[in-house]
């Protein structure tokens, strides 16, 4: 079997069992099985996938047809052009969430504190870190095995962040220029519909926002006022339907200065704002 061959046999494969994006799930996976990169592929296509490799690919696609997230099985993913481990134990690092990290690199100077609630992986304040040095971050998760993923992944990419295990702000000490979250918001009764990689392969604690899926902005709203400075900025990302939901909540709460942004598809992804000691 050819590398191409091997790559048109892992795409019907992936589409048989209902992959939605086969192609590219099956090209990804022959790359990290056979340890090549694209233009590596395209000059060897034609020639003869070694055997060690070909049984490597074949078993990663299996897993892959039984709705293990791409991810899970490569064990990383790109986010913000850096590199994340990643596990059953928090979400998969997503482009959308690079909208917010983009958001706040926009908007830190040097010296600001910089708290990330509901850090999971640490992709947010790891990249922010990354690429404003002279920050001081700090991410909270209530998640043990999320906090031990995301200090590993702050120490792989050459950055210090302090982490604290905390129920929101339980355990946070001091006061912050900025505070940025990417919380559970999907609305409990939304989480069955969700697709089997989502719904079976990543943590329930991470996606569900209760009842309406506003419950932790709500959280962070009340319970973070006494940890954001005058004039601090206040960063969410959100459900593509609950901007004026998240809006409202913000204005309730006294913020100022509310804005939203949207991805790359044109969706409502991210909410910011002053909080309520703006002057």
């Amino acid at each position: 079997m050819t590398y191409r061959e091997a790559f048109l046999y892992g795409e019907r494969l992936l589409a048989q069992n209902g992959i939605s994006d086969a192609e590219t799930d099956a090209r990804l996976l022959l790359f990290f099985a056979a340890e090549i990169d694209g233009n590596a592929y395209y000059m060897q296509m034609q020639k003869e996938l070694p055997q060690e490799k070909k049984t490597a690919y074949d078993a990663m696609l299996r897993r892959r047809a039984n709705r293990i997230p791409l991810q899970h099985i490569t064990g990383e993913q790109e986010f913000m052009g850096l590199r994340f481990l990643v596990s059953e134990h928090a979400l998969i690092p997503r482009q959308d969430t690079e909208i917010l990290v983009e958001e706040a690199l926009k908007r830190v100077k040097p010296g600001m504190r910089v708290l990330d609630m509901c850090t999971g992986s640490g992709c947010i304040i790891t990249s922010i870190v990354k690429y404003a040095p002279s920050v001081c971050g700090v991410a909270a998760d209530l998640s043990p095995h999320a906090l031990s993923l995301a200090r590993e992944n702050a120490r792989l990419n050459g950055v210090t962040v302090e982490f604290v295990q905390s129920d929101l702000f339980a355990e946070i000490s001091g006061s912050f220029d900025m505070i940025v979250s990417n919380p559970p918001y999907i609305p409990t009764g939304e989480i069955a519909g969700l697709a089997p990689e989502v719904r079976e392969r990543e943590p329930r604690l991470a996606l569900d926002g209760r009842a309406d899926g506003l419950w932790f902005y709500r959280r962070i709203l009340s319970e973070g006022a006494p940890y954001l400075k005058p004039g601090g900025d206040l960063l969410f990302e959100i459900g593509a339907d609950q901007k004026e939901a998240v809006f409202a909540l913000m204005r309730d709460a006294g913020c100022h200065m509310i804005n939203g942004i949207k991805d790359l598809a044109g969706l409502d992804r991210v909410v910011t704002g002053k909080g309520r000691n703006y002057v």
